[in-house]
């Protein structure tokens, strides 16, 4: 397994912005995030359309083509969970940004940038940067299948010694 894992894809979900309604007059929202096959999900925040989490989920990336798929989940106790939402994005340009030779590139330097377009559901430009000696990439997604609501992330970087070293081209 090991050798076949690039290292952690750690994912901060800061908070939710402006969330859909789906109860009476709020919504009791939680995140579930996919890669590949790994799914994980956040605790629900009772009462809110404006929720933060501020909770780290880590995956370990084989493959960076798969992208990460979010979708947003209204707590139901006596029916099934509400859609509230869904996204994706790339991590592609994350994984050849942590992947570049930073030694010497000093701290707050922004190595890329992704802007936001019709085929991506960045809400606003994103910056992959240094941040104390870790590549991090802040995110806010604009949710889809749904009337309104964002969600901010934060992406971080592990590298595992002794994973396999992968070189973008």
């Amino acid at each position: 397994m090991l050798d076949r894992m690039l290292g952690l894809l750690r994912i901060r979900v800061v908070r939710g912005v402006n969330l859909a309604v789906r109860d009476v007059r709020s919504s009791d929202p939680y995140v579930v995030l996919r890669l590949g096959k790994q799914k994980l999900k956040t605790r629900v925040i009772k009462k809110t359309v404006n929720p933060e989490w501020d909770e780290e989920l880590t995956f370990s990336v084989e493959d960076p083509s798969f992208p990460v798929k979010l979708e947003v989940y209204d707590k139901d106790t006596f029916s099934s969970d509400d859609p509230m939402g869904d996204a994706e994005f790339d991590i592609r340009p994350f994984f050849e940004s942590a992947k570049m030779d930073l030694k010497g590139v000093p701290d707050g330097t922004v190595l890329r940038k992704q802007a936001s377009n019709r085929e991506n559901c960045l809400a606003e430009e994103s910056s992959i940067y240094l941040l104390n000696g870790k590549v991090v990439q802040d995110i806010v997604l604009r949710l889809r299948n749904v009337e309104c609501g964002e969600i901010e992330l934060r992406l971080q970087w592990v590298d595992i010694p002794g994973a396999n070293s992968f070189q973008a081209n």
